[in-house]
């Protein structure tokens, strides 16, 4: 089965470049099958990776950035892929 995981974050006004390079320096404790980065108005960013692994399976997260440069609490969600 592969699981998708998504985090997305809204930085502070003027900071989504700094938000997006912070996301793409973190390492994971495991890699997944496949991870991508993605960015949209208003500051946010969007990472989701996918992983060869049950949909409940415990798997490594990006954390939250530190609150100096965020809005808000990350959103996280969990998928399980359907096929094509």
């Amino acid at each position: 089965m592969t699981v998708a995981l998504m985090w997305e974050a809204r930085a502070v006004e003027g900071r989504g470049e700094e938000l997006l390079a912070w996301a793409r320096a973190q390492e994971l404790a495991a890699a997944p099958l496949r991870r991508e980065t993605f960015r949209a108005p208003q500051d946010r960013v969007l990472v989701v990776t996918w992983w060869d692994a049950p949909y409940d399976a415990e798997l490594p997260e990006l954390p939250e950035p530190g609150g100096e440069l965020v809005t808000r609490a990350v959103h996280r969600w969990r998928f399980e892929s359907l096929g094509e």
